[in-house]
Order: structure tokens, then C-alpha cells, then sequence
């Protein structure tokens, strides 16, 4: 089955009780679902385990499958999981051209192929020609932008967003996060979105999911 589902998933720390309580849910190619959660419940946390970045310690139940493969035993690069944070965390040695470059799917080959999809990534975010900025002259929407779009030249099979918006401003989080939906879900991935705010929930219009104790 395509898509992204956990059955029963729930994380611990050793000898402690679960973060929340057994997580069932299907996100399929295009859609965009919601997790949210008072602070501390474990809702980055639940991303980290999913893109396979969590640390060692922690215990682990229930399954988590991609396209059909369970992910268990599988390293976090070889998932082709996108995970995007609250900071852009763009490389500040690189350009936003070498920024993008750097998260090229390996099927990306040839020098001609590989600057026609950073110059087609630069149009699509609204930043044509802007290939030679330094990461630290670009606004805040403008770094979140290249980070996306980083993100997708990866080409992952799944998209995790950990509140990617929440230090905007009003204005520039409604603009950010249309253009984050749209060109996730015009990439056809199961995306999950975390999040306290109740306008980006309802702005991904899809299911909302709660984690409860």
C-alpha cells in the first residue's frame, strides 16, 4: 500500500511510561495530516523515530511502514525521508545554489542536469537568479522557501514538517505555509505536519490527529 501508515507506534524512555498512547494512522500520497499535542508529548519526537534519526535509548513499539516496507532496521539515509524543523537550517559556508545542489536526489547526474533543477527550484520559490545569495542575507520566508525546496530535490518518499512556521510573523506564515502545501502535495508524498497552531491545522485540510497520554 502506498503511503505512509504506523500501527500502534508508541515511544518510552527506559523504564518510563509511553509518551502517548498507541498511534494508528495513514497519511496517503497528497494529503497532509495534522499531529498535535500539549508541549512534552512527544510530537518531534514521533518524527525523529519515523525519519529513523531517533537516538538509541529510546523503546520503541507498533510499526512504522512506507510505501508498503516496513521501516524498522532501515538507516535514516536510506529512507528517503524529508524532515523540516522550525529553522531553515541552511549550510552558511554555501550558496543558496549550493545549498539546493547539496540535497539533489543521487539520480540527479550531469553538471547540465543538476543546475537546470536548482534553477527551476530558485523559479518555483519565487527566487530566480538569487543562486549566488549567501543564506544569511535571505529573509526568513526566503530561507524556509530554500529549505523546502532542498527538501524536495531529495525527492523523499514522505515529508515530516516539525513547525516549520512558528516563528513568523502572521502575514508571512499564511504565505509560507500555502506555498509549503502546495508543492508538497503537487509532489504527490504523504506529509505530517506538527504543529500548536490551529490555523496551519486547518489550513492543511486534512485529518487532525491528537496525541493523547
Amino acid at each position: 500500500m502506498s503511503g505512509l501508515a504506523l500501527d500502534a507506534v508508541s515511544l518510552a524512555q527506559p523504564g518510563a511510561a509511553p509518551l502517548f498512547a498507541p498511534l494508528m494512522l495513514t497519511v496517503p500520497p497528497g494529503q497532509v495530516t495534522v499531529v498535535m499535542g500539549p508541549s512534552g508529548i512527544g510530537k518531534s519526537t514521533l518524527l525523529a523515530h519515523i525519519a529513523g534519526v531517533l537516538g538509541p535509548d529510546w523503546v520503541t513499539r507498533g510499526r512504522v511502514t512506507l510505501d508498503g516496507r516496513d521501516l524498522a532496521g532501515v538507516p535514516a539515509e536510506r529512507r528517503r525521508v524529508g524532515l523540516m524543523f522550525q529553522d531553515a537550517l541552511l549550510f552558511p559556508h554555501l550558496s543558496v545554489g549550493a545549498n539546493l545542489a547539496f540535497g539533489l536526489a543521487p539520480e540527479v547526474r550531469g553538471r547540465a542536469a543538476r543546475r537546470a533543477a536548482v534553477e527551476e527550484a530558485l523559479r518555483q520559490a519565487g527566487m530566480a537568479g538569487l543562486a549566488d545569495r549567501d543564506p544569511a542575507s535571505l529573509s526568513g520566508g526566503q530561507a524556509a522557501r530554500v529549505a523546502l525546496m532542498r527538501t524536495l530535490l531529495a525527492r523523499p518518499r514522505a515529508l515530516l514538517l516539525d513547525e516549520p512556521f512558528s516563528r513568523l510573523d502572521t502575514a508571512l506564515r499564511a504565505d509560507l505555509r500555502a506555498f509549503v502545501f502546495a508543492h508538497a502535495t503537487a509532489a504527490a508524498i504523504p506529509v505530517l505536519l506538527v504543529t500548536h497552531d490551529a490555523a496551519d491545522a486547518a489550513a492543511a485540510a486534512g485529518p487532525v490527529i491528537q496525541l493523547r497520554p
